[in-house]
């Protein structure tokens, strides 16, 4: 099984459950990184609340920084639960 390959998700369906909940998570750090950026976007707008808005920014750039893991750690289990034997056999 190749990591990223478009029918990966279709192997099975252990696979399918899988790639179903790391979407869920995907999509609600991706919701958490833009609300984030939205409000630290507008405290921005006072100065009295600015280091607020840069504590915020942080936290939406690490939110952004999770979308490229959680894609990761998804390509790995689901190569963990695919054919393994063929992984094997490529890695020779």
């Amino acid at each position: 099984m190749k990591l990223f390959h478009p029918g990966n998700p279709n192997r099975s369906e252990e696979a399918q459950r899988l790639y179903a909940a790391f979407e869920v998570w995907y999509t609600l750090v991706d919701f958490a990184a833009a609300a984030l950026f939205v409000v630290g976007s507008v405290l921005f707008l006072w100065e009295r609340t600015t280091t607020t808005g840069t504590v915020l920014f942080i936290v939406g750039s690490v939110c952004f920084a999770l979308k490229p893991t959680l894609r990761l750690v998804r390509e790995l289990r689901m190569a963990r639960i695919g054919d393994t034997e063929d992984l094997a056999q490529r890695a020779e």
